[in-house]
């Protein structure tokens, strides 16, 4: 029988989940920054999928943490990504001018790991109450 290829599964603790988060938006910034001169649009996309692998690849005792470490992530990412005036000033207020500028994208990554980790809590719980339920 042919060994079945199937896609990685890892389960990551709530820091590890907001670490691999962070980390990939960071790495995703730079590639951005280098090879499509910072395009927020990009950087954008990008952050969808990883959003949905934070709140996929989560534990299940961590859930809630998925949609609270993407927006931080999100902003991490944007520091190369951001246009940086001159000096701390400039740069700050190119990441907040980022931040206001691509909200949508921000909103709704967020979303959508909320909504997936929301399912599987739900999932979760039903599946636990179902055991209950069942006779010894």
């Amino acid at each position: 029988m042919p060994a079945v290829r199937r896609f990685p599964n890892p389960r990551l603790t709530g820091l590890g989940g907001g670490l691999f988060c962070g980390a990939l938006m960071f790495a995703l910034g730079s590639l951005d920054a280098l090879l499509f001169g910072a395009s927020l649009t990009v950087y954008g996309v990008l952050f969808l999928p990883v959003c949905v692998l934070t709140a996929v690849w989560v534990r299940r005792g961590d859930l809630v943490t998925a949609p609270v470490v993407v927006p931080i992530a999100f902003a991490v990412g944007l520091l190369p990504v951001a246009d940086s005036g001159g000096g701390l000033g400039g740069r700050l207020m190119g990441l907040v001018t980022a931040l206001a500028t691509q909200a949508g994208w921000l909103y709704g990554g967020t979303l959508i790991a909320g909504l997936i980790a929301t399912v599987r809590k739900v999932r979760l719980m039903a599946r636990r109450a179902a055991a209950r339920r069942r006779p010894a």
